[in-house]
């Protein structure tokens, strides 16, 4: 085996110290406490009637493909880590350093960013004032942050329960959203949208589909748990099905609720949802006001353990990056020996967070505006990854034919490129109108008025962007140059053993 693929002495120790304690019920509920976001729903909402057609478009165009390639190569390629071995194994080490940093990094930025403060403000608006810059404000956002962090940190076994209640929570939220919302359409009458208001347009194109794209994606991340699933092979491709089939009802059906019953002009993006829940509440009458604020508590906790899910799942990718010497020398490669989690990656994914957190509040704007700046960094960074992990399954189908495939997919490897292609446009799209916001419009005449959109200053949102990646990847190259003496040592192994993924697997179990 070459360098580039050959798993090192220390991933080899840090997969003995994993437990197998996800069933096929535990990675369902994972993936959609991590996947299916309520943050999402508002900011995508204020594009209008049109956002419900290019939700369906995508849901069409770019889930159904991008779930097809990720069950095979899930299934087939089952290593801890995920998509960092899928990168490595199809492009190297430098690679998927890039990729794991990625995908990682968008994870505490989120969750400091962007998902304390729509808890915040969800606290604020509807349980307590909680004035924005105060000293409860700051100490609601850091207790939520290391809740998150706390619920990785914990043995698998337990820590799972609090992203698959909060899960449980969430469909049973937009379940009771969806029967009230036609309750009060009876009552009430609901906004009159014609056929005309769904009209795509290039101008909510490039406006919805980041956020789109950042909704539907995320579902292969299970296997970054791979070592800790009782059987992958059968378990990945039906996780990812019916995940992802339930991701496309709770986000098309909820999307077009609050479209019928909020005004497009007062849809925002950090409250969106839970205006829309407060209008259609008041069919309950006097139960409306007690009934709204369990419900902003319930999305407080789904919000937690969304991103407990987050930490879970990335935090492990990132671990193994390390101990396969792709990330500072190993330091935070490594899982504790009790609890089987990689505390070391969970408390520096705290340490982001928060620090993202305490930037994020000095940034100029409003509450909203700076969640709707966080989110699409956020975005941002979590494209960027796919644009790495995307080829890698397509050329991992191509490089190892001989790989045992418990889910195929029935086309030849050329349709599996193409679906996999297609993929990777719409992510393409998508990672330059997160980055570059406005620049695809004016190049199509639309008129763009930057600041109205975005409540902060061109200068400032692509400070704040641009700021942001380049400090990844100065974070990148540095952890991976001092991760070259643990990429010195490389899991000893026959040989005259063929160099595959499988191989690869065994011997770091051996």
């Amino acid at each position: 085996m070459s360098d580039t693929v050959r798993p090192t002495e220390l991933a080899a120790e840090q997969q003995a110290l994993l437990h197998r304690t996800l069933g096929r019920f535990d990675i369902i509920f994972l993936l959609i406490a991590a996947v299916v976001g309520l943050e999402t729903l508002g900011q995508v909402s204020t594009y209008g009637a049109e956002a419900f057609t290019w939700a369906l478009v995508l849901a069409v165009f770019f889930l159904v493909p991008y779930g097809l390639i990720f069950a095979e190569t899930g299934a087939a390629f089952s290593e801890e880590g995920g998509a960092y071995t899928w990168v490595r194994d199809a492009f190297g080490r430098p690679a998927a350093a890039v990729a794991s940093l990625l995908n990682w990094v968008t994870q505490p930025v989120w969750v400091g960013g962007s998902m304390s403060f729509l808890a915040a403000e969800t606290v604020s608006t509807y349980i307590t004032p909680l004035p924005s810059g105060s000293f409860a404000d700051y100490v609601f956002k850091i207790v939520f942050i290391w809740i998150t962090v706390l619920a990785a940190v914990v043995s698998l076994q337990k820590g799972k329960w609090l992203p698959t209640s909060g899960a449980v929570l969430k469909i049973g939220v937009l379940v009771l959203f969806v029967v009230t919302t036609a309750i009060y359409a009876v009552q009430h009458g609901v906004e009159g949208l014609g056929a005309g208001d769904f009209s795509p347009t290039l101008l909510g194109l490039f406006g919805s589909v980041p956020i789109l794209l950042f909704a539907y994606l995320g579902f292969e991340s299970g296997n970054s748990a791979a070592g800790e699933m009782e059987n992958p092979g059968r378990d990945v491709p039906v996780s990812i099905a019916r995940s992802c089939a339930t991701a496309a009802f709770c986000y098309l059906v909820p999307i077009l609720a609050i479209l019928l019953v909020v005004p497009k002009d007062e849809i925002t993006g950090i409250g969106g949802f839970l205006d829309a829940v407060k209008t259609v509440f008041s069919v309950y009458g006097d139960a409306a006001g007690p009934l709204l604020k369990i419900t902003a508590i319930v999305v407080v906790y789904v919000l937690m353990s969304q991103g407990s899910a987050w930490m879970i799942i990335s935090d492990r990718m990132q671990a193994m990056t390390a101990a396969d010497g792709s990330f500072f020398g190993g330091f935070f490669g490594r899982f504790h020996p009790g609890l089987g989690t990689p505390v070391r990656v969970n408390m520096l994914s705290g340490v982001t967070a928060t620090v993202f957190m305490l930037a994020a509040m000095v940034v100029s704007g409003t509450g909203g505006a700076i969640f709707g700046v966080v989110l699409t960094i956020s975005i941002s960074t979590f494209l960027l990854a796919y644009l790495f992990v995307i080829p890698a399954a397509i050329k991992l189908r191509r490089m190892y034919p001989d790989v045992e495939r418990p889910f195929r997919v029935p086309v030849s490897d050329r349709g599996f490129a193409l679906l996999g292609w297609l993929a990777f446009a719409w992510i393409v799209l998508g990672s330059w109108v997160a980055v570059f916001p406005g620049t695809l419009e004016r190049v199509f005449g639309l008129d763009y008025p930057f600041k109205d959109y975005w409540g902060v200053s061109q200068g400032t949102f692509e400070a704040f962007t641009l700021g942001t990646l380049a400090v990844i990847a100065a974070l990148g190259a540095i952890g991976y140059v001092c991760g070259r003496s643990v990429r010195a040592g490389s899991a000893a192994g026959n040989p005259d053993t063929p160099d595959t993924p499988d191989n690869q697997i065994k011997e770091t179990v051996r």
